[in-house]
């Protein structure tokens, strides 16, 4: 593998502009996108693998998506803390390689002890009859994707701890989602049951991580990952900042899976499955707009640290910016989606049309966390080590307390309102911190103006859906998704002052805003 360009390994210049986020959360919004091609690819799956078989396949991935989250230590994101701070390339490279050396390696240790209980394992996991008999070999299969997926996830997070945001998008698009759906399709051709599924995506996260390791390559040197000391400075260092962001990462991560598999535990047979198939598509219908918000956490994480470092109040501009631009992007497609939610769902196999109430009440849930921008990544990057900690117990202790009240009554209802109050109230938590602690807060004229521009534009879509409905619901969802365009667009250019739409660059020049 050839040696990196010797620029990539100096550390970033601690200034950051508003230009500098908005190209970054553009970058990282394409690499985004994958969640959009999931999206579209979850009804292809539950045709081809059934409502039930898909279920499954939410629960499996659900754990290995908690458990990467555990056993990475939340290395990925303390790197992201680290390496800009950092002025000596062999500490950098040694915090690299302890991450990845330590996190993979628990990872694995973990495959092995899945595998060899697989069979204890399957008995936890509701399933249709099909499915049952086959699901031993499917957990001890599937196992492995968790080293794969924990490798990734770091090695990723070491390219973004270097500014380097897009080239995620090959990764996250091509290969983590297209690949993924090629993959199952061809083994469903072939004949298999859920099992081609499970193994489409391990190849496709097999994949991911050969060329996550070249990317590696291109913004460290690869000789020195190899060699790089890790003395114990910098592996406390990267412990200390991983602990203290493991909180809200694995909270943030228990609020998107924990639900499918608990839903799945309440149930026997068939019905768990299908009711965890539901709610996994209610999901990852509702994470569209938050490919917005996850934009701009990703691209403040490492600019907060570096910007911190530098001059804590120069942090505003950023955090005031990057909320307005979450108010006009996000918030006006959660309201889009809420209005032809019904039409999204019938797209999937049938009785997908049963997870309408929970895809609205999460959609309000994303709506209420975008419009108040990316306190969360700032407050956790600038130092602030027991804040992300109590906010994670507030916000857990939320949401089972409202599950416990909720969902013996309302099933997977009940637990969309549990999550989505206990998300939002996280999310408030985090912007009354920053008020206290370092002065910062994302209100002022922009803000007022961003979110009355916001609130007109799903007012003028709900009058344009009330217009079309007499023509039938494939029109109006038609006629929506058309006029959704140009109202995004007199959105961006009536929400945003002067100075948001100068940040945007050479591209608000050929949108002409």
């Amino acid at each position: 593998m050839s040696g990196p360009i010797e620029d990539a390994l100096v550390p970033p210049a601690p200034a950051v502009s508003n230009q500098e986020v908005a190209k970054g959360a553009g970058l990282a919004a394409l690499s985004r996108l994958g969640a959009l091609i999931e999206v579209v690819a979850q009804p292809a799956y539950t045709w081809m693998f059934g409502l039930a078989g898909y279920g499954v396949y939410v629960v499996l991935w659900a754990v290995i998506n908690i458990l990467a989250n555990i056993l990475d230590l939340a290395m990925g994101q303390a790197l992201q803390r680290i390496v800009p701070s950092e002025d000596s390339r062999e500490r950098q490279h040694g915090a690299v390689r302890f991450a990845l050396l330590t996190g993979t390696g628990l990872g694995i240790v973990a495959a092995f002890a899945m595998t060899l209980s697989a069979n204890w394992l399957a008995g936890f996991v509701a399933a249709a009859p099909e499915e049952a008999d086959t699901l031993p070999r499917a957990i001890a299969l599937f196992a492995w994707s968790l080293p794969l997926w924990i490798f990734v996830e770091i090695a990723t997070a070491a390219a973004r701890a270097k500014r380097a945001f897009g080239p995620e998008i090959r990764l996250r698009i091509f290969w983590e989602q297209v690949a993924r759906l090629v993959f199952a399709t061809g083994l469903f051709a072939l004949g298999f049951d859920l099992a081609g599924l499970l193994l489409g995506h391990m190849l496709s996260l097999a994949l991911t991580a050969i060329l996550s390791a070249q990317l590696l390559g291109r913004y460290y040197d690869s000789a020195l990952l190899w060699s790089a000391p890790m003395p114990a400075f910098t592996r406390r260092a990267v412990l200390q900042s991983g602990a203290a962001m493991m909180p809200p990462a694995i909270a943030r991560r228990a609020y998107n899976d924990l639900p499918p598999i608990l839903l799945n535990l309440m149930m026997p047979g068939a019905g768990g499955a299908t009711a965890a198939g539901l709610y996994g598509i209610a999901r990852k219908i509702a994470s569209i707009p938050l490919i917005v918000r996850q934009s701009f956490l990703y691209v403040l994480s490492p600019l907060a640290s570096a910007q911190a470092a530098a001059d804590r109040g120069a942090m505003l501009p950023m955090y005031r910016f990057s909320t307005h631009m979450s108010l006009l992007l996000a918030v006006p497609l959660a309201g889009f989606m809420i209005l032809i939610a019904s039409d999204m769902l019938s797209a999937f196999a049938p009785g997908a049309e049963a997870a309408l109430p929970v895809l609205l009440v999460l959609l309000v849930a994303r709506a209420g966390e975008a419009a108040i921008g990316p306190a969360t990544p700032i407050v956790e990057m600038v130092g602030h080590k027991a804040l992300p900690f109590a906010n994670s117990l507030i916000g857990i202790a939320l949401w089972v307390a409202l599950a416990l009240w909720l969902v013996p009554d309302q099933g997977a209802y009940g637990m969309a309102i549990a999550v989505s109050v206990a998300v939002v109230a996280t999310a408030w938590l985090a912007v009354l911190e920053l008020r206290i602690s370092d002065r910062l807060v994302p209100f002022g004229h922009g803000f007022w103006r961003a979110a009355a521009v916001a609130a007109a534009i799903i007012i003028l879509l709900w009058l344009g859906g009330l217009a079309l409905l007499p023509l039938g619901a494939p029109v109006r969802a038609i006629g929506l998704t058309i006029l959704f365009g140009p109202l995004l667009w007199l959105g961006l250019r009536f929400g945003l002052d002067a100075g948001d739409r100068a940040a945007l660059g050479a591209f608000g020049k050929r949108l002409r805003l």
